[in-house]
């Protein structure tokens, strides 16, 4: 009895220490993460990923490489090669996206040079761009938005040659005056040890780990069995990206969000854990829990060690 008394005594006398020891161990995490170029905007985030939830990664720019490659332009009607890759750099260069990007670098390798001849563009998040250039309408984006938004038509020998390009390419059309006029291939290089952080974080807990993209089904599936990731959603737009955060969500489960783009925005502001890349956005760093400095995806391994390590050491302290 005269133990239980002494600890008694020391908890009354000093429970300063005790109380301060748990925002000391965050402090301590936040600062050694932060030595590792990842950066945490408050401890709950920490603390959240020392549990088992679901991770929900982006494709572009988060699994793959965040500045892609333009391999193949395929023109139509009387257009050149060279005139659809300037048209599009044209209108792409206005735009903070990783596919944007590899468009004007691929027109500025080739000494393209895009003068400023379009009309004031309209950029749909996720979609599209939309411009006026010599008094015709033009439009560039993916094929949901040329084809379903627009109504843009496609011909049986423009599918046939589109066709012949292969499943390994994400495309993107070019239509000029209510024509289909080119359709530009990105290749999208998985980023290096990808695959090595989808294993590691099953092993530490994650099991259900799933991709989304707004690609096609057939280019998702190609990514995923490279990774090993079960599950993907395809052909997927801003607001479908929130919506499967929230399903998630709705079955009790938490969910971590990794992504990179503006498009990303809406579902890492939903997510109980958000992460963005280096190459990421403004709004989606602004949005987002945690931002890596690194390009390397081997930082969430060491963030899920780093929240693991610290709540052992907090607890260890408390029942001490």
């Amino acid at each position: 009895i005269w133990f239980s008394r002494a600890l008694t005594f020391l908890v009354i006398s000093c429970p300063c220490a005790i109380v301060i020891s748990v925002p000391l161990g965050f402090f301590a995490g936040i600062g050694g993460a932060s030595c590792q170029g990842i950066l945490i905007k408050g401890s709950a985030y920490l603390e959240g990923l020392s549990k088992p939830y679901a991770v929900v990664f982006d494709k572009t720019g988060t699994l793959t490489v965040s500045c892609p490659n333009l391999s193949k332009v395929v023109a139509f009607e009387e257009y050149s090669e060279d005139e659809i890759l300037k048209t599009a750099a044209c209108l792409e260069e206005h735009f903070p996206h990783s596919v944007a990007r590899a468009v004007v670098y691929a027109a500025e390798k080739k000494n393209l040079r895009h003068e400023e001849e379009h009309a004031e563009v309209e950029y749909v998040v996720a979609h599209g761009i939309s411009s006026r250039l010599n008094g015709q309408k033009v439009l560039i984006g993916s094929a949901h938005f040329i084809f379903d938004d627009e109504g843009i038509e496609i011909t049986g020998i423009q599918e046939k040659e589109i066709a012949k390009l292969g499943e390994s390419y994400s495309m993107i059309y070019l239509a000029i005056g209510g024509k289909l006029c080119g359709v530009l291939c990105i290749e999208d290089p998985i980023r290096q040890n990808a695959a090595q952080v989808v294993q590691s974080l099953k092993n530490k807990g994650f099991s259900d780990i799933m991709m989304i993209t707004g690609d096609g089904e057939t280019t998702a599936k190609n990514v995923c069995d490279k990774l090993g990731i079960e599950k993907f959603y395809a052909h997927v737009l801003p607001e479908d990206k929130l919506n499967i955060v929230n399903s998630i969500q709705n079955k009790s489960h938490k969910v971590v969000m990794v992504g990179d783009g503006i498009n990303d925005s809406p579902a890492l502001a939903a997510a109980d854990v958000s992460v963005a890349m280096k190459d990421a956005s403004d709004i989606a760093r602004e949005v987002a829990d945690i931002t890596l400095l690194s390009s390397n995806l081997d930082c969430l391994v060491v963030l899920r060690d780093l929240s693991e390590r610290l709540f052992k050491r907090i607890y260890g302290n408390y029942r001490f």
